[in-house]
């Protein structure tokens, strides 16, 4: 079992930036390829960025991709997402998820995600 707690959120203006972290706990973290979702109200949950056991791999969304960078910390099993150039589009609530699979590669399937944290809000205002 892997409990994972999202920290991070809250409310910045479009242009802003936030950095959200997702701490894990319970099993050896690097075994666990990692991914940011998030969800808007009214629409399904969607995979915003993945990031490799190795740290080595990423992917982004077309709709994130340049403004945002996951990244993650084995030693302090920790995975972040930073965030830049905020638009209203982005508020949603951000879940980080577990999944195990390859050291070198993403999953991108939600399906593949077998830990789910309870996520932390972010909203974006014009």
């Amino acid at each position: 079992q892997v409990q994972l707690v999202e920290s991070g959120g809250g409310l910045v203006q479009a242009g802003g930036s936030l950095r959200l972290s997702c701490a894990a706990s319970g099993r050896t973290f690097s075994n666990y390829v990692m991914g940011w979702f998030r969800q808007a109200p009214g629409k399904e949950r969607e995979l915003a960025a993945a990031i490799s056991r190795s740290g080595g791999s990423t992917y982004y969304a077309d709709s994130v991709k340049g403004r945002f960078t996951i990244s993650r910390n084995n030693a302090k099993n920790t995975m972040y997402l930073q965030m830049n150039s905020l638009k209203r589009e982005d508020t949603a609530v951000y879940y980080c998820a577990a999944g195990r699979g390859p050291y070198y590669s993403v999953q991108r399937e939600i399906n593949e995600y077998d830990y789910w944290g309870q996520g932390t809000q972010v909203t974006v205002s014009s």
